[in-house]
């Protein structure tokens, strides 16, 4: 798995890494990998300002239209989704260059995750049971480990079941588990960084412009869509592009209020993303769109 040549390149939402990742992957002879928390659900298109197929220029994309919306991910699932794209890549003698907005998922690529316990029938029956009274499920595992749960918000179902599963399984409260089975990276070989930076003005100009692009290309149209087919109940269905399109679709916002809203709040985003890249990736190489372009390809 780790014997192919692979590069990440990582920045904010509106930075241009789509662009420039199809132009490395044709000097490379690439595949590409998504790492896109909305471009992996099939039919979340405009918002997710997914590639469309003219944009992907003929270069194979993984990460994209990988799951129904009323399908959860998370990053066990984004390991499995890596380990199936390096074994494509090597039958198909490629290189692989991992991009996107959603770097948290190359940071437990970098980091690994802890190999959690097959749950036996008994154990996965009694935390059906519990799950059915989540906050009392949640006061007892907090009861258990403050320790772990205190990380972990009082309706968050995965995580919960996740922590029912390891007590239920092995008679140990989590942060014990966790630290007796510490994580192992899965990319092991040296794997060069590139973030993309821009001014912060010159960004929220760009998510600006994308945000009008966007509407002019029926986003409010696909947000119905998603609601009439899939409810509100996804997870997907509280991002950024999608909430403020059902406020508007409420009555709560009017089309300009609607691009101000999604404008300010990927703008937001953007300032996350550029924060978190900062502060977990002290090794990457980061510049501006052209001077990267201009380095790589």
């Amino acid at each position: 798995m780790h014997s192919i040549r692979q590069l990440a390149l990582i920045g904010s939402t509106a930075s241009g890494k789509t662009a420039l990742a199809v132009k490395l992957a044709k000097v490379r002879n690439a595949h590409i990998l998504s790492i896109d928390s909305l471009a992996i659900y099939k039919e979340i298109d405009i918002v997710s300002a997914k590639p469309t197929a003219e944009e992907r220029e003929g270069i194979i994309h993984f990460g994209i239209d990988h799951l129904s919306p009323d399908q959860p991910f998370d990053v066990t699932t984004f390991i499995r989704l890596y380990k199936d794209v390096c074994r494509r890549c090597l039958a198909d003698q490629k290189e692989l260059i991992i991009v996107g907005g959603t770097s948290f998922y190359l940071k437990m690529l970098m980091e690994g995750i802890s190999e959690l316990p097959s749950p036996s029938s008994e154990a996965a029956a009694k935390t059906e049971e519990s799950l059915r009274d989540i906050e009392t499920a949640y006061a007892m595992l907090y009861r258990l480990d403050p320790e772990y749960m205190s990380r972990i918000e009082k309706q968050d179902r995965y995580r919960i079941e996740k922590a029912l599963n390891i007590y239920y399984s092995t008679g140990e409260k989590p942060s014990a588990y966790f630290a007796a089975h510490p994580p192992k990276p899965i990319i092991t070989a040296p794997l060069p960084v590139y973030q993309i930076v821009w001014e912060r003005e010159v960004l929220r100009q760009r998510i600006a412009q994308r945000t009008t692009q966007m509407l002019e290309n029926g986003l409010i149209d696909e947000v119905a869509m998603l609601e009439a087919k899939y409810t509100r109940a996804p997870h997907c269905m509280k991002a950024i592009g999608i909430k403020e399109t059902l406020a508007y679709l409420d009555g709560i916002y009017d089309k300009k209020m609607l691009a101000q809203k999604i404008t300010t709040n990927t703008a937001r985003l953007a300032k996350r993303q550029n924060t978190f890249n900062r502060s977990q990736f002290p090794e990457v190489t980061h510049s501006d769109l052209q001077t990267l372009e201009k380095m790589l390809v």
